[in-house]
């Protein structure tokens, strides 16, 4: 064996080995010990197999993953790569024989997990890693948000979607920055943000340092995955990505039926088609094991319903069962984009990794990146189809054929305004290419940051991380300012004059920004508890891993700055609800600061053992740059933010910055599970090491 590991301070792995296969063996064997437990758990979930040993909370998930094809999509993808590009095809097999090694070896034993769920690590097979990358990232366009349109307009009318349209519950966004060297200190440009995804224990992406005689890389890499795929640095050109917010996945309203041979699709040619279909047993701990039936049109695999509707048969008379099927461009495709991660790990130039984002597939995004020549890149990278524009919005019918897709559009791209490019999943780059974007705050609040300085250093940009400034507070402000203080108590007054000097920070220490979060509840409940909502209160019947983009309290929360400035929200008297959330927080208000309620609330496969984490108290809120994300009217604590934070410096590498919510390590009790999280929380970032005279080797490779 070539290959070395050595550690810096925060245990973060730096791997050297004699040319790329060898270093993608050495990366999945150190993967497999720093994160024996997480790669399994997500190798189960892409399987559809966690249920095995997580119980019954996990059964939703294993459906959905069954009924969707993620893991036969994966040994697709992998089919169609050994063919096409049989170079990342054996780099990727390479990978998986170094977790095998360390799974195979015992390796697990410091993870005391397998033990508390009764659960053996298993073998991987060369696709399990693309089964990974699609299980992390099939819910990434938010598809479950056309269920909510097609519920919201059949029970609110047509005008309630734009009145609620706003980031979904389910979507991850980011913050990402580029300011080019005529904006800093070096004559170089400098590149940071925010992967803003559920915070999990142990995190979602590894900081790891990749070195061979073709190249040598730093960056953020998604554990059970090879190479480096969304942020990183070669020394020569670093990039970096945010969510495009595109629309690229579609739901097609299936007429199925029943035959002696198996199950047909009513197709837009007006003929009935044989559909692919078997059966698929779900063992689940502590219950008996659950049958899923599997079924694939030409559309795509059903997640919802079937031949007769929903698993419980039950239908309103006159209406064709429900069966929704699910077009997702991998499943179509047999390309995941893993032809890609090979030529960005070898990029020198702005130039290289523009082409290898031409190879991007899964998910859409929007990529920055700027190299020691000067030049710069703002695009989109992914696959969007061409189709008609009621397929971004809703469910549309399997049978007409103007539905189908005519193709891939076109990927826009982006120039840079006076030496800055952001990108906050707001609609920017992407605009032609999705339906809802982030509210515009986190990146104009950027832009104003940035617009600050004529000069900026690497060291500067911890300061716009951790900016907590909250501009979608100011249409609820602004409800509190028109209340006349005569209509008020006396407490009531003194609350809405307290809030309207409110600086409107969120800091984990200001009690003002709890007051103002206490109200801001209060009218969030008032208003989804009002009669004139109460028709979209109840969701639809549909699988339950969905039902989070179908509740009416997180949606109007979400939207809350939407339905305060709306010219009419369907008769509700705003000005009186919000006297009444003020009323009652004046009466009982919150002892303590923003930080008391506002805390991290990590997911974590199993509860840990012994005595539970204390969760530390979180400055920012939702719109904030800093986007530590309640869900306002339902819980004060956070399990989406920064699952990173990095800035790369073209200048020098070695003055580049990166830190995680947790640590290096996934094993509890180690020196380096949770070592980062004091750096996370105060916004400061680790020095990204690149001397190796400053690392310790280990011994065992």
């Amino acid at each position: 064996m070539t290959g070395e590991i050595f550690r810096d301070p925060w245990g973060i792995p730096h791997l050297r080995a004699d040319g790329a296969n060898e270093l993608a063996r050495l990366q999945g064997r150190v993967t497999a010990r720093d994160r024996a437990w997480q790669i399994e758990v997500e190798r189960h979930r892409a399987q559809g197999t966690s249920a095995a040993f997580l119980g019954p909370e996990a059964l939703a998930w294993d459906r959905f993953a069954r009924r969707a094809r993620l893991a036969d999509t994966a040994r697709r993808c992998f089919t169609a790569l050994e063919r096409e590009d049989p170079e990342t095809a054996e780099w990727v097999r390479a990978y998986v024989a170094g977790v095998n090694e360390v799974l195979a070896s015992g390796g697990t034993a410091s993870a005391p997990e397998f033990g508390r769920a009764g659960l053996a690590p298993g073998p991987w097979e060369p696709w399990t890693p693309l089964a990974v990358w699609l299980g992390t990232h099939i819910l990434f366009a938010g598809f479950p948000a056309k269920l909510w349109r097609e519920h919201v307009t059949t029970m609110l009318g047509a005008g309630a979607v734009g009145l609620f349209a706003a980031d979904g519950p389910g979507t991850s966004g980011s913050n990402g920055w580029l300011v080019a060297g005529e904006r800093t200190v070096t004559g170089h440009a400098v590149i940071a943000g925010d992967p803003h995804r559920f915070i999990e224990d142990p995190g979602v992406y590894q900081q790891i340092r990749l070195s061979c005689p073709e190249f040598d890389v730093v960056g953020l890499a998604v554990p059970g995955v090879p190479g480096i795929a969304h942020f990183g640095h070669t020394g020569t050109v670093a990039w970096a990505i945010t969510n495009a917010m595109a629309d690229y996945q579609d739901l097609y309203r299936e007429r199925l039926r029943r035959t002696g041979a198996g199950v047909e699709a009513l197709g837009p040619d007006g003929t009935w088609r044989r559909a692919a279909r078997h059966t698929e047993t779900i063992e689940v701990a502590g219950e008996e094991p659950v049958e899923v039936e599997v079924v694939e049109t030409d559309r795509g695999p059903v997640v919802i319903g079937g031949p007769e509707g929903l698993d419980d048969g039950v239908t309103e008379p006159g209406v064709p069962p429900l069966a929704v099927a699910l077009r997702y461009p991998p499943r179509v495709t047999a390309d995941l984009g893993f032809g890609a991660l090979l030529p960005l790990l070898r990029a020198r130039r702005v130039a290289d990794v523009d082409r290898a984002a031409d190879r991007w597939a899964e998910p859409v995004n929007v990529i920055m990146a700027a190299d020691t020549d000067g030049d710069t890149l703002h695009r989109v990278a992914g696959r969007v189809p061409v189709r008609a524009g009621a397929n971004r919005t809703r469910i549309v019918p399997a049978w007409e054929p103007e539905y189908a897709w005519q193709g891939w559009h076109e990927l826009p791209r982006d120039g840079l305004t006076d030496g800055v490019a952001v990108m906050a999943n707001q609609r920017g780059p992407a605009a032609p290419l999705g339906v809802e974007f982030a509210p515009p705050h986190r990146a104009e609040r950027i832009t104003t940051l940035l617009g600050r300085r004529s000069r900026w250093s690497a060291a500067d940009m911890a300061a716009i991380h951790t900016d907590t400034h909250l501009a979608s507070a100011a249409p609820l402000l602004d409800h509190l300012a028109a209340l006349g203080a005569g209509a008020l108590t006396g407490s009531a007054a003194a609350l809405r004059d307290r809030l309207l000097r409110w600086d409107r920070h969120m800091d984990a220490d200001s009690a003002d920004a709890a007051a103002f979060a206490a109200v801001r509840t209060a009218l969030v409940r008032r208003l989804a508890a009002h009669p004139a909502l109460a028709a979209a209160a109840t969701p639809p019947p549909c699988p339950e891993v969905f039902l989070p983009w179908l509740a009416l309290l997180p949606r109007v929360g979400y939207a809350l700055e939407h339905l305060l400035v709306a010219e009419d929200l369907f008769g509700i008297d705003r000005p009186a609800a919000v006297r009444a959330a003020l009323e009652e927080v004046a009466a009982e208000p919150p002892a303590g600061t923003w930080g008391d309620t506002h805390r991290l609330a990590p997911w974590r496969a199993l509860p840990p053992s012994g005595t539970p984490y204390d969760e530390p108290g979180l400055s920012g809120d939702h719109d904030c740059v800093l986007c530590t994300s309640p869900v306002p009217g339902l819980t004060d604590l956070a399990a989406r933010g920064p699952a990173a934070r990095y800035v790369w410096d073209l200048a020098r590498r070695e003055d580049s910055r990166w830190v995680v919510p947790h640590g290096a390590s996934g094993v509890p009790g180690s020196p380096h599970h949770r070592d980062q999280q004091p750096l996370w929380l105060a916004g400061d970032l680790a020095p990204v090491i690149t001397d190796w005279a400053q690392l310790t080797k280990e011994t065992d490779v």
